[in-house]
């Protein structure tokens, strides 16, 4: 793929971008490295300093950055100032905690093995790579960079080349907050030239966010370095309707949780199991709701639903609804992409899908949901587990034995109780299966690119 914005409203390209040279890699590299020695040795004080005036260049950028996300990677305009006030959260929020997070712990009993103090410290370990998607362009890369850098580290950042103009906006942001030169630095390069930097002996761990090719890839290479890895991979998330629940809210919430961003989010619920004893209202609420969003223009502040990113992206969700049709899936809303310029795929429900067909397994990623009519828990709980992902999760019931039994058996990073699954600081993230390894935000995330030393004294 170029670097290059292309708008995908038009279709057409607004802006391309020469791929930074071998030499220049290099030379980021080399700051990135030099800038590990001084940042951590700063104080978490002084560290926070900067993360706040960081946060509040983002909120001052706020309309510019919004435009330019919407025009990147087609994010309706709402949605996309308020990824903007996001990232500035999480931001201060690690400026508010990092020194808790990481803050040493002592053994009660040094005593118990042989020592006058014993316990455990938290230290920055070097550069960390990350490999960043275009549905967040900003969201998905603060909530690595700010614990990473809070606890010292330093970042370069490898980021979709859809959404150069995203990741050069933060190639400056930290150095512009006060942040040593270096602290962080985006690499223009394509996907083939991640390993010959992850193989650098510089960097000293990697993260990714993406598909579940991208990451067995990077992972591999990763393993073969022995470097720690942290995975935020694809999802097909369960969102769970029983009779005890209130099915009007769980409709409402469902449009949403399914095609917020386009539907373009790797924790939107995408599959709809519902019991039968309220399948027919739901299925009849949710697809009238979703058929009545406004598709158009992402600019426009009515838009609830813009255009794809990419147009294989398009396309590849296109052959996935006609697959499912053609073996016999029932349309209840959408189903086609418009005859317009852009790309766009109309918000879509689909029932009676079966395993034959490619939507069963495989992740949809755009504004598809599937629905399925289940007689009991076991058989919501089948289904909501038959698949290779477990990112995350949701549960509609008001049966308090009935929450606790989904609570425990669902395979998935998280289980959100008649709500949509979301990301919060305050809370780790991440998946299991083939949804990935390792756990974003909250201390553990923070944690996950330190080296925890053991500390014993005589």
């Amino acid at each position: 793929m170029a670097i290059a914005t292309t708008n995908p409203y038009t279709g057409q390209i607004e802006k391309t971008f020469e791929p930074h040279s071998d030499e220049e890699v290099d030379r980021r590299i080399a700051s990135a490295h030099a800038a590990f020695d001084t940042l951590r040795g700063t104080t978490f004080t002084q560290r926070a300093e900067w993360m706040r005036a960081g946060a509040q260049l983002m909120e001052d950028d706020i309309e510019h950055l919004a435009r330019l996300i919407t025009i990147e990677m087609g994010r309706p305009i709402k949605g996309a100032r308020a990824e903007v006030l996001k990232s500035a959260k999480g931001m201060r929020y690690y400026a508010d905690h990092a020194e808790e997070f990481l803050a040493p712990e002592s053994l009660d009993d040094a005593s118990a093995v042989s020592a006058s103090a014993a316990g455990t410290r938290y230290d920055p370990i070097g550069i960390i790579l990350a490999v960043m998607p275009w549905n967040y362009p900003l969201w998905q890369v603060l909530r690595f960079a700010a614990p990473a850098l809070m606890a010292g580290n330093t970042g370069l950042l490898k980021h979709a080349s859809n959404v150069p103009q995203a990741a050069l906006y933060l190639d400056t942001l930290f150095e512009r907050a006060g942040f040593p030169v270096g602290a962080f630095h985006t690499l223009l390069i394509p996907a083939s030239g991640v390993e010959r930097v992850l193989r650098d002996p510089r960097v000293k761990a990697t993260t990714l966010t993406g598909s579940e090719p991208a990451g067995r890839s990077l992972a591999s290479i990763a393993g073969s370095e022995v470097k720690h890895v942290v995975l935020e991979l694809g999802g097909s998330d369960p969102f769970v309707v029983m009779p005890s629940a209130d099915v009007e809210k769980a409709a409402t919430v469902a449009v949403t949780a399914r095609n917020q961003n386009n539907g373009q989010s790797c924790i939107a619920a995408k599959r709809f199991i519902v019991h039968a004893d309220v399948y027919d209202e739901f299925t009849r609420l949710f697809a009238d709701k979703v058929a009545a969003l406004t598709v158009g223009d992402p600019l426009d502040e009515q838009t609830d639903v813009g255009p794809l990113a990419t147009e294989s992206g398009r396309d590849e969700l296109a052959e996935q609804v006609a697959d499912a049709v053609a073996k016999g899936a029932t349309v209840l809303a959408g189903g086609s992409a418009p005859d317009r310029d852009g790309w766009f795929f109309a918000p879509t429900v689909l029932e009676a899908v079966t395993p034959d067909m490619r939507l069963y397994l495989e992740e949809a990623f755009g504004p598809v949901a599937t629905v399925y009519r289940v007689s009991s828990r076991e058989e919501a709980l089948a289904i909501a587990n038959g698949t290779t992902f477990g990112l995350s999760s949701a549960v509609w019931t008001n049966d308090a034995e009935e929450e606790d039994w989904f609570v425990r058996n669902l395979d998935a990073g998280a289980v959100f109780v008649n709500g949509m699954t979301a990301s919060f600081p305050e809370l780790p993230f991440g998946g299991v299966k083939d949804s990935g390894v390792g756990r974003e935000l909250a201390a553990v995330g923070m944690r996950e690119f330190c080296n925890l030393k053991t500390v014993w004294k005589a």
